[in-house]
């Protein structure tokens, strides 16, 4: 009886090994123009993050002067294998593009067709000629805005709002020195003196940092914001005692009679509500200070009106006001780092994946970040407010 077995000769005989085929790395050759916004002062990439991508084999070309505003000299990023060029057109010739602020207009006429642009959109400041002119383009562009972790975090926008809530308190304390035409008082807690009184709006990231920092100075701190959540979350996150509210006019306007300083950082969807009315600022004391970290939505002070750097502050009813949009631009080294931090591995995993379409298939944090592909819109809440077809960014990139 012949015995019956499953395989066939050949199958039987020594097979060869199947090895996996290495993905093919890709090269990314990187521009970093300098800012040009007004008072933006910060750059995408320190000369550290351009040391480790030429380390791994990337070309970087970096416009002169480029970190000036952040404190970095020519020298150091031509230390760490940048190319210093003095022409805007060879740094936006660059197959990959990496600003801060999104490109204007005539930027985006130096670029190529088919380039790759990572810089923050801003949404609100923006108009419908600039997506034009990427689609015409045919760019695939990333915002820093929209790049959204696997926990559901923004990390560019986190780092910068941990900022803006640290500075709010910086700031405010210079605001009421004597030098700085304020009441002279020490944002802080001396013996035998009353602490200075702090209320903040909002209990998001930027209040949290802020409660963090006053509390850090010795300060006496209410915090009103309407989610119990995350009032929660700030008083498990903050050391010490600390008032919360939701937000009620009556508790509120008690709240900023007596306070030394007010922080607004509760942010709308569209337009920041505005929490605090002029006859409320009416009755806030001679000198106080407000610091309305969400001017960039329209502010939660009624009397709050954009200011820039270089004239941060103005007087509404005896109360000082400090409404500066890009707050983190005043500490452009600390903010360039920071943002610099977060995009290095972003653009080491891009090379590591063989390019962006190879990276975004597998990195969804990055197909979040991505407004547009090969010049098609697939971002859905900028073709809802500019009215322009989008594609689902999950179909393109299969």
């Amino acid at each position: 009886m012949s015995s019956i077995t499953p395989f066939t000769k050949e199958q039987l005989l020594p097979q060869p090994e199947m090895l996996e085929i290495k993905k093919q790395k890709g090269e990314l050759f990187i521009g970093l123009p300098k800012e040009t916004h007004l008072e933006e002062k910060r750059i995408s990439l320190t000369p550290d993050a351009v040391a480790a991508l030429v380390a791994h084999g990337h070309r970087v070309v970096v416009e002169n002067n480029a970190g000036e505003g952040a404190n970095y000299s020519d020298r150091e990023y031509s230390e760490a294998g940048a190319k210093i060029s003095y022409d805007i057109k060879e740094v936006f010739g660059c197959n990959l593009v990496v600003k801060v602020e999104p490109p204007t207009l005539e930027e985006i006429k130096l670029m190529n067709p088919q380039a790759f642009l990572i810089s923050a959109l801003q949404l609100k400041t923006q108009n419908k000629k600039y997506f034009e002119a990427l689609a015409k383009k045919r760019i695939t562009a990333i915002a820093y805005d929209y790049i959204k972790d696997e926990d559901g975090v923004y990390p560019v926008l986190k780092s910068l709002s941990e900022i803006a809530g640290i500075s709010s308190m910086h700031i405010a304390a210079e605001l009421m020195s004597s030098a700085n035409g304020g009441n002279g008082l020490l944002l802080g807690n001396i013996s035998g003196v009353p602490p200075t009184d702090v209320v903040i709006l909002g209990a998001g990231t930027v209040g949290k940092s802020a409660a963090k920092a006053a509390i850090g100075l010795g300060a006496r701190i209410k915090v009103f914001d309407n989610s119990i959540t995350k009032l929660r979350r700030l008083q498990e996150a903050v050391p010490g005692p600390i008032y919360t509210s939701t937000v009620q006019p009556k508790s509120l306007l008690k709240a900023l009679m007596r306070c030394d300083v007010a922080i607004g950082a509760i942010r709308g969807i569209d337009r920041s509500p505005i929490i605090v009315t002029e006859t409320m600022i009416e009755q806030m004391k001679i000198g106080a200070v407000i610091v309305d970290v969400c001017i960039d939505r329209g502010g939660c002070f009624e009397t709050s009106r954009i200011t820039t750097h270089s004239k941060p502050i103005f007087r509404a009813h005896d109360v000082i006001h400090y409404c500066v949009p890009n707050i983190p631009s005043r500490y452009a080294r600390t903010a360039s780092v920071s943002i610099s931090n977060i995009l290095t591995p972003y653009l080491l995993n891009i090379a590591e994946e063989g390019g962006f379409e190879n990276a975004a298939r597998f990195d969804k944090s990055l197909r979040n970040g991505m407004y547009f592909y090969h010049g098609i819109l697939t971002n859905k809440t900028v073709g809802d407010w500019f009215d322009i077809p989008f594609r689902d960014i999950n179909l393109l990139i299969l």
